[in-house]
């Protein structure tokens, strides 16, 4: 009851406030000696200024927060991982932060990289933009570093185009209810960061915000040990883009080392949206340019102010572009000629299918209506069903649009989606469907299969069903459709802007929980259920297997279950040993 009393006293009040700072001083001190809570009470309120700690660049003041379940962390945000890719850096890959003096202030977010509000859809951002954020539950207080705590190293989504690591959306409040360091960071997204010329002169072949992940992964493995965080034992984790990011780090030799376990929600490298291309030609008609050439696009905008930039860039993409199958999307990542300095070289099916990639204990998973963000992509327009299926016929096929063979794709995807029905606003769930296999489950269930087939370590595949307020993307927008759109996960991972109050035993609260647990699990142990059933996971998460396809259904209750949306997997399996010998 007087730890209880102490620590409420101390989150109302005694931040700042120097009588009431000496006044539990003392409490602790003469009235409860000794005790370990009362200990750690004690050493945050001696630092109830802000945390200072050392890093190979400088020193940081931190701040305090507090976790959903009570528990205070230290919160350091903000932080340089590289030097501002500004003038001549732009388009490049990161270099290494300089260092400072003094002490740096690390109480504040740093700046989104230039792109367009996930929701609002105004211009924000700096290029000088990055910086990452790490949330710890304790500090190292002798130079044993005994006690090091696992690392969920978070990389947003948004399509290569948009987003951040922020509280906005990413608030550590739920994670740190767990014995974890997270850290969440920025990358260049968007024209800034995906950006491929052919010309080697100019030294842009692409990926500056897959190399950003990187070097944000080198500035952990160098300094999350001052943080309380284990260097030793770094789980990166995803959504959508995010998570094919991750997918690419698993891929690339040049990550190797720098991460031990992985998790991937809703995305994969080979999702038809999930990379990017040359389009030197597209962007010179944009300029006006009458030469269409690298050099003088580069020369065109090297120099633009970057919302002139990346406005440019927009005018290349259509509205639905990222629900378009049949055509590449221009900013993503690519493979790169090879060198000493390259991210990727290889076709990222290519290296799945021989095993020469970063071996990791893997989570991978789908939402039941991953295709719903087809409709949200659209808005603020009034939803459009899909009349042409053309545009549904993967790109990686290589089928010219508007061949026979093209049309003949079509229609068996329209028959078998459809059936006898024309699309229309009164079966959207059809689409959903659609969608949600041709952009996500597909791609993800083969990427399961090659890994459990070439990977030395687990892989845990899951169905998120559950439907509660704590669905994202679908409160975001308020879509009233059953299923769980892409993005709905988010919620039970992070506290956000919009996240309602949580009762205690609520499905909201129950959901919440298993997905921390079962989460910060995977970072411990690389075994989701790992430590004994608790009163939230009361299931035995089983790996998948060469016979056997395992997956963990997320829902109101958790179930395990064989082989995820077979007829419908089946239908594409068979459409393309049938069309695309």
């Amino acid at each position: 009851m007087v730890l209880a009393k102490i620590n409420v006293m101390w989150k109302a009040l005694a931040k700042n406030i120097y009588i009431i700072k000496i006044l539990l001083l003392t409490v602790i001190r003469h009235y409860l000696p000794g005790h370990r809570k009362v200990i750690n009470i004690y050493k945050r309120l001696k630092n109830v200024e802000g945390p200072v700690v050392s890093t190979t660049n400088g020193k940081l003041r931190g701040k305090v927060g507090t976790a959903f379940n009570d528990r205070l962390f230290y919160s350091f945000q903000g932080i340089p991982y590289a030097k501002p890719p500004l003038g001549a850096l732009r388009f490049k890959a990161p270099q290494p932060p300089e260092p400072w003096t003094g002490i740096k202030d690390a109480t504040h977010e740093g700046n989104d990289c230039v792109s367009r509000h996930t929701v609002l859809r105004t211009l924000i951002g700096s290029e000088d933009c990055l910086t990452l954020n790490v949330y710890t539950p304790e500090l190292p207080t002798n130079q044993r570093n005994d006690d090091l705590k696992p690392v969920m190293f978070w990389i947003h989504g948004g399509g290569f185009t948009s987003g951040s690591g922020s509280t906005e959306a990413y608030g550590p409040e739920f994670i740190l209810m767990e014995d974890v360091v997270l850290v969440t960071i920025n990358y260049r997204t968007g024209i800034l960061g995906f950006l491929c010329f052919e010309d080697p002169d100019l030294d842009i072949p692409g990926n500056a915000g897959m190399k950003d992940m990187l070097m944000a992964l080198q500035w952990v493995h160098d300094n999350i040990i001052h943080f309380g965080g284990n260097p030793n034992n770094v789980t990166i984790f995803g959504e959508s883009a995010g998570a094919a990011a991750c997918h690419y780090l698993i891929l690339s030799p040049k990550a190797k080392g720098l991460f031990h376990k992985a998790i991937l929600q809703s995305g994969c490298a080979i999702n038809v949206w999930a990379k990017g291309r040359s389009y030197t030609e597209e962007l010179s008609e944009v300029l006006g340019l009458e030469t269409r050439d690298d050099q003088s696009v580069f020369k065109a905008i090297q120099d633009l102010p970057p919302d002139q930039l990346y406005k440019a860039a927009e005018k290349m993409c259509d509205v639905s572009e990222p629900f378009i199958a049949c055509k590449v999307r221009p900013h993503g990542p690519v493979v790169e000629r090879k060198s000493k300095d390259a991210f990727l070289w290889e076709n990222p099916l290519d290296i799945m299918k021989s095993g020469r990639y970063n071996h990791v204990p893997i989570i991978i998973g789908f939402t039941t209506r991953e295709g719903i963000l087809g409709e949200i992509v659209q808005k603020p327009y009034p939803f459009r069903p899909i009349t042409n299926f053309e545009l549904s016929v993967p790109h990686f096929l290589k089928i010219a649009r508007g061949s026979e063979l093209s049309k003949q794709l079509a229609e068996k995807i329209k028959l078998f989606y459809y059936g006898d029905e024309e699309p229309t606003t009164e079966n959207k769930d059809k689409y959903y469907i659609l969608e949600t296999d041709n952009f996500f489950l597909r791609e993800i269930l083969t990427t399961v299969k090659y890994h459990e087939q070439n990977s030395s370590d687990s892989v845990y595949l899951y169905r998120m069903s559950s439907e509660t307020s704590l669905n994202m993307l679908k409160k975001i927008y308020n879509m009233t459709e059953p299923g769980v759109c892409h993005g709905d996960d988010i919620g039970y991972l992070f506290k956000n802007l919009l996240t309602p109050n949580i009762e205690p035993g609520s499905d909201e609260d129950i959901g919440m929980r298993r997905f921390v647990h079962m989460w910060t699990n995977f970072a411990k142990y690389g075994n989701p259920v790992q430590d004994d059933n608790t009163s939230t996971v009361d299931v035995k998460w089983k790996p998948v297997t060469q016979s056997e396809l395992h997956f963990l259904d997320i829902g109101k209750e958790l179930t395990m279950e064989l082989n995820p949306e077979p007829e419908r997997m089946e239908f594409w399996s068979n459409l393309f040993d049938i069309y695309c010998k």
